[in-house]
């Protein structure tokens, strides 16, 4: 009996053992790719990262910093709106400003008292001297002739302290100095900015109070090039270019715009830090035209492949 169950249970583990072999032999189906990966368009293209930015006649998007440092007390507009030049974007908080305004503007009346009396007593002694020169001294006349000249010297200093302190309280109202979208405000109301601009809570660095750009027309690719790829960059009279979104099949097609002439270091464009190695690239300007239904935002990162148009043949 002993000797019966032993084989049974042998022949029942053999199975198991054959079972679990089959089961695990079995090749799971791969699952379909979840969107096409990139690909090179080109028989001779070459490829390059590039980062979305709204499109701009020189530079890159515009960063706003406060001259003068201080609280926010008003922010006026919102992210996404359009802004004409000299739009107010914000307002800081300028009492002790507007106080010193004041006080400077109340020392012209007194600069303009202090001259006219001066004036007027250096009239009076200057046309009794024309009558009698004995009735008055000429060291008299002179010292009040002086008085004169720096009374009116000093309503001209007040003047210009005046106007030096207006123009230093219309800086606690930031302006926009170009059209332009509001694509992201780092500050709220309560906050404290400087020149520096903001300090970021979570990644420990200061930002731009307000960035702006041109979201009204095509926006633009910033590509960069390896220094190794330059010489194979097609002329820009031929030159072509494809897109890629991470993440998706939209490949859209690219307009070269110009070339930065200035091979500089290689950063990192998720963070846009210089990357610790010793390669430097070409930046390339393209611009696209957006599409329906297609979200682009400034700031995606994108695979980007370029080469040359094909030329015609002649009939």
């Amino acid at each position: 009996m002993r000797n019966k169950l032993l084989i049974g249970f042998a022949v029942l583990g053999i199975g198991l053992g054959i079972w679990s072999a089959y089961i695990l032999g079995i090749q799971p189906k791969p699952q379909p790719p979840a969107f096409k990966p990139a690909s090179n368009p080109y028989e001779k293209g070459i490829y390059a990262n590039g980062i979305v930015e709204t499109a701009q006649a020189s530079g890159e998007n515009i960063n706003v910093y406060p001259e003068v440092s201080g609280t926010v007390v008003k922010i006026l507009v919102t992210e996404g709106q359009h802004v004409k030049a000299g739009t107010s974007l914000l307002m800081l908080e300028d009492s002790v400003q507007r106080s010193t305004t004041a006080s400077t503007k109340a020392q012209i009346d007194v600069a303009k008292a202090t001259y006219k009396s001066l004036q007027d007593q250096f009239s009076k002694q200057k046309a009794s001297w024309l009558l009698d020169s004995r009735s008055v001294s000429k060291d008299i006349l002179d010292t009040a002739e002086n008085a004169v000249k720096g009374a009116k010297a000093n309503l001209e200093l007040a003047q210009k302290q005046y106007q030096a302190s207006n123009a230093l309280l219309t800086k606690y109202v930031i302006k926009a100095l170009s059209d332009g979208t509001v694509l992201s405000i780092n500050t709220a109301v309560g906050s404290y900015i400087s020149s520096q601009g903001v300090y970021d809570t979570y990644t420990g660095v200061f930002k731009p109070v307000i960035v702006m750009g041109n979201m009204q027309g095509d926006l633009a690719v910033r590509c960069y090039i390896d220094e190794i790829l330059i010489h194979r960059i097609p002329d820009p009279s031929v030159i072509q270019a494809r897109m890629s979104l991470h993440g998706t099949d939209v490949n859209v097609p690219l307009k070269f715009v110009r070339i930065q002439p200035n091979v500089s270091p290689k950063i990192e464009l998720s963070s846009q830090r210089t990357e610790r190695v010793d390669v430097r690239v070409l930046p390339v300007i393209f611009s696209f035209e957006k599409r329906e239904g297609v979200l682009i935002y400034p700031g995606q990162l994108v695979d980007v492949y370029i080469g040359e148009k094909k030329s015609t043949p002649k009939k």
